[in-house]
C-alpha cells in the first residue's frame, strides 16, 4: 500500500518542487511586465508631449505624411501613431525581458532568436516607411515637371514612377527580413523588367502623335524664322 502511496505522491511532490523552484522565476516575471508597461505608458506620454510641443501633425501635412497613412487605411494622427509604435515595442521588448526571467531554456532560445532578428525588423521597417515617403515625394515632383512641361501623360508618369519604387522597396524590404530572398530577386527582377517593358512600350506607342507634333512645331519655326530672315 506504501508503494502505491509513493508511486503516485512522487510526481506531485516533483511538481510540487519545481513550481516551487519557478515561483521567485514567476514573481521576477510579473514585475518585470508591471514595471515595463509602466514605462512603456511614460515613454509614450513624454513622447506624445514633445511632438505636440513642436507640431509634428502640422509637419506631417505638410510632407504629405498624413494623406499616405490615410490611402494606407491608417486614421489616427501621424504623433499618436509614433507614440502607439514606441509603446507596443517597449512592449514587446518587456515581455521578451519577462519570457527569459523564467530561466527555461527552450524560451531562452527562442528569445535570443528574437533578439537576433530584430535589427533586421527595425531596419526593414525603417526602409518600409521612408521609402513610401520617398515613393510619394518623387511621384509628386514627376507630376509637376511633367505637368509644368506640358506632357500629356504626367499622371500615368507618375503613377509608373511610384508603381517601380514600390516594388523596389518592398523587394528591399523583403531581402532585409530575408524571406526567400533567392526567390524575392527573382520575382523582383521579372517583376520590375516587366513593368519596365510595358511602360517603354506603352509610353512609345503613345508618344509618336506627341513626337510627331513636336517635329511638326519645330519645322514651323525654323521655317517661320527663315521667312522673317528673308
Amino acid at each position: 500500500m506504501n508503494e502505491f502511496l509513493d508511486l503516485i505522491l512522487q510526481p506531485l511532490d516533483a511538481i510540487f518542487l519545481s513550481l516551487k523552484a519557478l515561483l521567485p522565476n514567476l514573481l521576477a516575471l510579473l514585475v518585470i511586465l508591471l514595471l515595463g508597461t509602466g514605462l512603456a505608458r511614460l515613454v509614450r506620454f513624454v513622447l506624445l508631449k514633445f511632438l505636440n510641443a513642436i507640431h509634428f501633425d502640422s509637419f506631417a501635412d505638410r510632407v504629405g505624411m498624413t494623406a499616405l497613412m490615410r490611402k494606407g487605411g491608417l486614421w489616427s494622427k501621424p504623433a499618436a501613431l509614433i507614440g502607439s509604435v514606441v509603446f507596443w515595442a517597449v512592449m514587446v521588448l518587456t515581455l521578451m525581458l519577462a519570457l527569459n526571467a523564467l530561466q527555461i531554456a527552450a524560451i531562452d532560445h527562442l528569445v535570443t532568436q528574437i533578439f537576433g532578428y530584430l535589427p533586421r525588423a527595425f531596419s526593414a521597417l525603417v526602409i518600409l516607411l521612408a521609402g513610401t515617403l520617398l515613393a510619394g515625394f518623387a511621384s509628386r515632383a514627376v507630376l509637376i515637371a511633367a505637368v509644368n512641361s506640358g506632357y500629356h501623360y504626367a499622371k500615368a508618369l507618375a503613377n509608373a514612377v511610384r508603381l517601380l519604387l514600390t516594388v523596389l522597396i518592398l523587394a528591399m524590404t523583403m531581402e532585409q527580413l530575408q524571406i526567400a530572398p533567392g526567390i524575392v530577386l527573382a520575382a523582383f527582377s521579372i517583376t520590375f523588367g516587366g513593368i519596365v517593358a510595358a511602360l517603354a512600350i506603352a509610353f512609345g506607342v503613345g508618344g509618336i502623335d506627341a513626337a510627331r507634333r513636336m517635329i511638326e512645331k519645330e519645322h514651323a519655326e525654323q521655317e517661320k524664322s527663315e521667312i522673317e530672315h528673308l
